[in-house]
């Protein structure tokens, strides 16, 4: 299994520590995410020291306030490591409000241009704010080579991504008794367009649900998607492994 979305940073145990934790859990390979700068460096060390893990670059909403172009350049310095793979995680987040909304759709849109001038895919965050995350994605995602909906949380517009390509990745909130919708997206969504994740530390799948999550854990998610699905746990694996790989170049 893989686990296409976690943050090693903001986890306690040392980044060393969870990737052999998610080896022995049966992990082979996973991407962390850089939310600001000194996140991004983060990332692209542990993707340095670990060969398993691989980096995903760019600017979270909630980092947004005062976007400009110098943290645009920032970013394209870091996506030219080899060890990145993806431009994120990017989005709209109109739940917390951490930044001025222009602020944030001027960084998301940014972040869109600069990954199709790279040819790298995104990673997409959007919390309460779907109708301008997907009316920006609309317009740019024809020029990307793939659009990741990390922790995908808009089962109301499955049929909008399926139409469009996106990818569709599941954290361990879709193990929650009451995520009825959600569970019959990931029922509903094609194949080829399924990953899961852990976005550790949060999240963490029911079995765990109250604890610091980790990459381990990605495996109850995805035994658990399985269970929705009707396939095997390995049937589901080699699913999200080619997904993972095509997409991220694994």
């Amino acid at each position: 299994m893989v686990d296409t979305h976690c943050h090693l940073d903001y986890c306690e145990p040392p980044d060393g520590e969870l990737v052999e934790r998610a080896r022995a859990a049966g992990v082979t390979r996973l991407a962390t995410v850089g939310t600001d700068g000194p996140s991004i460096e983060r990332a692209l060390a542990a993707a340095r020291e670990h060969p398993e893990v691989v980096a995903i670059v760019g600017r979270h909403p909630h980092e947004t306030e005062g976007f400009g172009a110098a943290d645009l350049e920032e970013i394209e310095r870091a996506a030219a490591d080899p060890l990145a793979r993806a431009i994120g995680e990017t989005g709209l987040d109109y739940y917390r409000d951490h930044a001025p909304r222009e602020d944030q759709r001027r960084a998301f849109a940014a972040q869109l241009e600069l990954a199709a001038k790279l040819s790298l895919p995104v990673a997409i965050h959007t919390r309460a704010a779907e109708d301008d995350t997907f009316a920006l994605l609309r317009e740019h995602s024809p020029a990307l080579p793939a659009v990741i909906l990390h922790c995908f949380s808009a089962p109301e517009r499955l049929d909008e991504c399926v139409e469009r390509g996106y990818l569709c990745s599941f954290a361990g909130n879709v193990t929650y008794p009451k995520a009825a919708e959600l569970q019959e997206a990931a029922r509903r969504v094609p194949e080829e367009l399924l990953l899961v994740e852990t976005d550790s530390p949060y999240l963490a799948p029911q079995p765990l649900r109250g604890k610091p999550n980790e990459p381990a854990n990605v495996a109850h998610t995805a035994r658990h998607v399985a269970g929705l699905r009707g396939v095997s746990y390995e049937e589901l694996e080699r699913a999200v492994e080619a997904n993972a790989a095509r997409v991220l170049r694994w």
